[in-house]
């Protein structure tokens, strides 16, 4: 299995050697992406880098991190790698974890794997009170669009994929900046790939972070419930119709015409200054609670219907019996 990894280049010159550096030996080609860097960060590898597994790659303009990362992965499918693994440069991701994301990749038990920095309690002692709510509420938006439940960390970036299954992508419809590692797992839901979290620290130096939240909450908002709609109609109205699908509906059009029925005679009753009967209440409220029970049940469906069997078996002609990362 030919590993490559993946190092996204934007004024990352104090860090990247020392990143490349702590690359192992099971690892192939290394892909440097100038991310049209204003310090020159490829030309400045080229110059100083003494591994011969790096290949800069050049973006003729700045795509961001998504833009970057789709760069390495149509160069990883054209040289026939088999895993691809995004480290940034800024040194703030473990090169020496990267044998833990990939193994369940080479086991042939999952088809992308992303880092979790929520998973144990000493992991987030360092995290920044305000990242740490963040975090948590972008997770949460994120189940709700992507459908992977059982994930958390959605915005982290250290990651590893089956080239395989990147082939199955639309690389160039990708969002190429900050929406970037949430527009993938929407992607790969669509596919029913498997995704796995691996658990890493949380490392934060003195760097601000220039992701201004009063812009981009708007926008994530936006995105998250537009992909929420095309995940729900493309998983439970056009790929397939199931209990799920029927839960939903049922719910949907119980509360809508138990509150449209209950404002009406409630518009009336105050104008006529004369109270609804109990029976009016009753034909009112009992929709919606029928309906809200039925997205309940739709609910729990959508929290069990993870994908759990990786595209990578049904796409791949072999997998390692006994990996040695």
């Amino acid at each position: 299995m030919r590993i490559a990894v993946a190092i996204p280049c934007y004024k990352v010159t104090q860090h990247v050697l020392g990143v490349i550096a702590a690359i192992g030996p099971e690892v192939h080609t290394i892909y440097a992406i100038d991310d049209a860097c204003p310090e020159g960060s490829g030309r400045f590898i080229g110059a100083h880098n003494q591994d011969s597994r790096v290949k800069v790659l050049f973006n003729p303009e700045n795509r961001g991190v998504g833009g970057a990362i789709v760069t390495a992965y149509k160069a990883a499918i054209a040289d026939g790698m088999d895993i691809v693994v995004k480290i940034d440069g800024d040194g703030q991701m473990n090169p020496t974890l990267l044998p833990q994301f990939v193994r369940p990749l080479l086991r042939g038990e999952a088809d992308y794997t992303k880092g979790n920095r929520f998973f144990r309690p000493e992991s987030v002692q360092g995290m920044p009170p305000v990242r740490l709510f963040g975090n948590a509420v972008l997770s949460f938006m994120t189940k709700l669009s992507c459908g992977y439940w059982n994930i958390m960390d959605p915005t982290n970036g250290y990651t590893a994929a089956r080239t395989c299954v990147l082939a199955e992508l639309p690389l160039e419809r990708l969002e190429k900046r900050y929406f970037f590692e949430t527009d993938m797992l929407f992607r790969l839901n669509t596919l029913r790939a498997v995704v796995k979290d691996i658990p890493m620290d949380s490392v934060y130096a003195d760097e601000e972070s220039n992701l201004q939240i009063g812009i981009v909450l708007p926008e994530f908002l936006r995105k998250h419930a537009a992909r929420l709609w095309r995940r729900y109609v493309y998983n439970y109205l056009v790929r397939d119709f199931n209990v799920g699908s029927l839960y939903s509906l049922f719910g949907t059009l119980l509360v809508l015409s138990g509150s449209v029925f209950g404002s009406v005679h409630w518009l009336s009753s105050t104008n006529s200054n004369h109270p609804a009967t109990s029976g009016t209440v009753m034909l009112a409220a009992l929709p919606i609670m029928i309906g809200i029970q039925c997205l309940i049940a739709f609910l729990h469906y959508d929290v069990s219907n993870i994908p759990t069997e990786p595209l990578s078996r049904s796409i791949s002609n072999h997998l390692p019996m006994s990996p040695e990362v």
